[in-house]
């Protein structure tokens, strides 16, 4: 049986860490709200919301649907999935270690939506972009780098990258939590280009996990195909280019 995932179509936001690892796998998997046919597009979405004989409803999508199992929330999409499709390691203190950089991967994506919407979600970006302004000054200087230096520093204190050219977090094989720091990067280039292009300078192994990543057969496959959304001012990573500097 398909995985079936759940996610606003025309956006990668949350969905794609998703996707990604659903990809990277080979998994057999619908999308289901970008879907037409039968049982698909965003009503069959909105009804796990709406549907009060659902006893355990999602609060919001990303979710996936396995079964008769509904797991919402990216990080324990991934933390379900991991074991399963052979993107995690099979010690329980590797996988929550895995699972503990993903909850770090996801404040670091609450932040940057932070930035274009620092006051409310429910607000346009034009009705707070003085704070916007400031939020995302202080995000630029301050916490990209600090983000990314603790992940240089774990890329650099796994024995398992020594004199590899594709480092890894966890181990030496690839994790979710690599596909996942490949697409914080990716969504922090195409926001911040400049001062992502400078904090990235300072974290080569970051870098190096970036490209590495890019360069996996069906990641590669993935990203030159439709079924990849490119980013967009409807996401989480918006380029705003007076935020950036």
């Amino acid at each position: 049986m398909s995985y079936q995932l759940h996610y606003w179509p025309g956006i990668q936001g949350r969905g794609e860490f998703v996707r990604l690892a659903l990809e990277a796998a080979g998994a057999d998997y619908v999308d289901v709200a970008r879907g037409e046919g039968r049982g698909q597009g965003v009503p069959a979405m909105t009804r796990f919301f709406e549907d009060e004989s659902i006893a355990r409803p999602p609060f919001a999508c990303p979710f996936l649907v396995d079964g008769k199992k509904v797991i919402a929330q990216s990080a324990a999409i991934l933390l379900y999935l991991g074991p399963r499709l052979g993107l995690a390691g099979k010690s329980e203190a590797d996988q929550l270690w895995t699972h503990q950089i993903q909850l770090t991967i996801a404040d670091l994506v609450s932040e940057a939506h932070d930035t274009h919407h620092p006051v409310g979600a429910g607000l346009y970006y034009e009705d707070q972009k003085k704070e916007a302004l400031r939020r995302a000054g202080e995000f630029r200087k301050e916490r990209i780098p600090k983000f990314l230096r603790w992940f240089e520093a774990i890329l650099e204190r796994n024995p398992r990258n020594a004199k590899r050219k594709d480092p890894h977090l966890v181990g030496a094989k690839l994790s979710y939590a690599d596909l996942s720091l490949f697409q914080a990067v990716e969504g922090l280039y195409y926001a911040f280009p400049k001062a992502t292009k400078r904090a990235m300078k300072k974290a080569p192994l970051v870098g190096a996990l970036h490209d590495g990543v890019a360069r996996h057969r069906r990641i590669a496959a993935y990203l030159a195909s439709e079924r990849r959304i490119p980013f967009n001012e409807d996401g989480i990573f918006r380029r705003y280019p007076e935020l950036d500097g």
